[in-house]
């Protein structure tokens, strides 16, 4: 979870500093919104695949098939109600949302494998 924490944290000040110095073309006035949302994802997601490799190695796969549902049906209620309430430029906040989940799912990937290595 530390590692999500602070590849967040970098993402925040990389966001920050683009907006400090005008290069926030490509990035959504809500792009902090999407930070938090993912963040918030993540940690939900951690805290089930801690659950799934404490009680039981085989009901792991059944945990992270949840995972990735769940992530799945909460971003598109996400990217609905946002959508619903009215964008000023809703290509560019699709496309900041899905270069996050990209990236948050790369890292996700990321950390289970080294976990599972290393089991």
């Amino acid at each position: 979870m530390l590692r999500t924490v602070a590849a967040t944290i970098i993402i925040g000040i990389a966001f920050f500093l683009a907006q400090y110095f005008h290069f926030d073309r490509f990035l959504h006035p809500y792009i902090w919104y999407i930070l938090v949302f993912f963040f918030g994802l993540s940690f939900f997601a951690h805290r089930l695949m801690e659950i799934g490799f404490r009680n039981n190695r085989e009901k792991f796969v059944t945990f992270y098939i949840a995972v990735i549902v769940g992530r799945i049906i909460l971003s598109l209620i996400f990217i609905a109600l946002f959508l619903f309430k009215g964008l000023s430029d809703s290509f560019l906040f699709i496309t900041n949302f899905f270069a996050l989940y990209l990236f948050y799912t790369c890292f996700e990937i990321y950390g289970l494998y080294r976990n599972l290595r290393r089991n």
